[in-house]
């Protein structure tokens, strides 16, 4: 057990020219009986020298074998769902290859049982829907192609030799044609694509063996049967044993992003006022922070895995009918979300330089900027609990009303900044006795109404997120959850039945350029052209 620590302890520590050099470094020598020691220097002759040269090449060889296998263990174990579609496929071609190495069932296909390999090796998915999709798609577009190749050998058959050829021809132009336009078609790129291309394979095989081969039907027959063999194990092997599915991945991957922009969202704004209170290491963890760009990155995810959930059966909580498309939805509704935290952070690094009276600006927005962002990573946790569990959430109406009203705290500290805030100096006096307002320049005080802004505008775009929640919940028919203890509310503070929340999208600073479509949007702050067209519409600093 010592060796073998050793071992990884020198696999994990040292690179491979160190192990090498130690390896291949080692002296051997004699102690003598006088206290002195002989070592044994090797001849150093050309043979003695590509031997070790030899011997360096085969050890570092060795050394990224182990290392690439060592890899491959930690992928294994980090995600066991890779090694167990491994050893699915493994299973489902030593299943099918018994129709090629037993008597019996060869006979019954005859020498195309390879078809049936093949269509498993091209077939089989990592997912139950991913599998689903090819196979039907492989069995419709085989099917339809064989039998459309049947009707063309019969049809050029009875045309009389003459006209067999030109007859084939023609039909394998036009059908290869349309097929290949239809896969520009938006709805069968999204579903049909796979079949369309396996039917131009498959029609244009099955025309070309017509005019050469005479038992044709005997064909197309063999060629349908080994695809419905390899299709049906693929298919039985994929649902029945560890099956993988696409929606359940999907509604993980949803609810997984809420929390991470919640995370990255209360990681920003603690970290842009960390002057006013210590933050700790766990609350403003760079991976915590930076959990929004998984949100942005994952569109073209949620895309396939919808894709492919709309081909799964009933399993779990998820019917056969399951709103996948709303799922979409939610997800552009978070990247328009994520898109602010992104400018939030661009915010927080920008090159202007703050000065010192800016401080206090900063100070007196702190309370409410960081209520609104408590608020708001709230909601989104709430609706993070409510994909994940499935179950309308009880609490978040109140706590939409409490972050709408959070949002106008916020616009009223933004129109009542005293004038001591910006710039602690007394207004400047002219030769006649009469005071001039001291304006604070509009590049001194952009950082902290950038903040501002982006901290209400992300407020709206979370009201979009759960307004497409809401929608999922009314289509998944979700049950409503048990009612906790609710937040109770002065009197006089909630809304009545039927009264709108009190957010009402008046923002005090706004930034013309629309946010969901530039990810750098404080960049527009150093081209002095654009810093104009930030308009401070109803606070003046004087």
């Amino acid at each position: 057990m010592t060796w073998i620590a050793l071992g990884l302890y020198l696999l994990n520590n040292l690179k491979a020219e160190d192990i090498k050099v130690l390896i291949w470094s080692v002296e051997w020598g004699i102690n003598v009986t006088d206290g002195t020691n002989n070592a044994s220097v090797p001849e150093s002759g050309l043979v003695d020298k590509a031997l070790l040269g030899l011997k360096g090449v085969v050890g570092g060889l060795v050394l990224k074998v182990w290392r690439f296998l060592v890899k491959a263990w930690k992928l294994g174990v980090a995600e066991p769902r890779k090694a167990i579609h491994a050893l699915k496929v493994g299973l489902a071609i030593s299943v099918v290859l018994l129709f090629y190495y037993m008597r019996s069932l060869y006979e019954g296909v005859g020498g195309n049982a390879m078809w049936a390999v093949m269509t498993v090796v091209v077939v089989f998915e990592s997912t139950v829907g991913a599998t689903l999709y090819k196979s039907i798609n492989r069995a419709a577009g085989t099917f339809l192609a064989g039998s459309l190749g049947l009707g063309v050998h019969w049809i050029s058959c009875k045309a009389g030799q003459n006209f067999e050829a030109i007859i084939t021809g023609t039909s394998v132009f036009l059908l290869a044609s349309a097929a290949t336009f239809s896969r520009f078609i938006p709805p069968v790129k999204s579903r049909f694509d796979y079949g369309a291309l396996i039917f131009i394979l498959t029609f244009s095989l099955v025309s070309i063996s017509g005019y050469r081969v005479e038992e044709l039907f005997e064909l197309a027959y063999d060629r349908l049967l080994t695809v419905g063999i390899g299709t049906f194990f693929c298919i039985l092997i994929s649902i029945l044993f560890y099956p993988n599915w696409a929606g359940q991945q999907l509604h993980c991957l949803i609810y997984n992003n809420l929390e991470k922009l919640a995370d990255s969202l209360d990681g920003y704004v603690l970290e842009y006022f960390k002057d006013n209170e210590a933050v700790t290491e766990d609350n403003c963890s760079t991976k915590q922070i930076n959990g929004y760009k998984c949100v942005l990155d994952s569109k073209a995810t949620e895309d396939n895995m919808a894709k492919f959930a709309r081909w799964e059966p009933a399993h779990g909580s998820f019917n056969f009918k399951h709103p996948w498309k709303q799922y979409l939805k939610i997800g552009a509704s978070m990247r328009s979300c994520a898109y602010c935290v992104e400018a939030l952070s661009a915010c927080m690094e920008s090159e202007i330089k703050m000065p010192a009276g800016i401080g206090n600006l900063k100070k007196h927005f702190s309370n409410a900027c960081k209520t609104t962002n408590k608020h708001s990573s709230n909601i989104l946790r709430e609706l993070a609990k409510t994909i994940k569990t499935m179950k309308k959430s009880s609490e978040i109406d109140s706590l939409v009303w409490e972050m709408n009203k959070a949002v106008q705290e916020l616009q009223k500290s933004l129109k009542s900044v005293p004038i001591w805030l910006v710039l602690p100096t007394s207004e400047a006096t002219d030769d006649d006795g009469k005071g001039e307002p001291i304006v604070a320049p509009l590049v001194e005080v952009l950082p902290v109404t950038t903040l501002v802004s982006l901290l209400i505008e992300n407020a709206a775009r979370i009201s979009g997120i759960v307004d497409a929640v809401n929608e999922l919940a009314v289509q998944a028919d979700m049950k409503p959850a048990p009612q906790g203890n609710k937040t109770q509310h002065q009197p006089g503070d909630k809304p009545s039945a039927g009264e709108k929340l009190p957010f009402n999208g008046n923002v005090t600073v706004t930034v013309p350029m629309p946010i969901a479509h530039c990810r750098m949007v404080p960049k527009i702050m150093k081209p002095m052209e654009a810093l104009r067209k930030i308009c401070v519409t109803e606070c003046c600093f004087y």
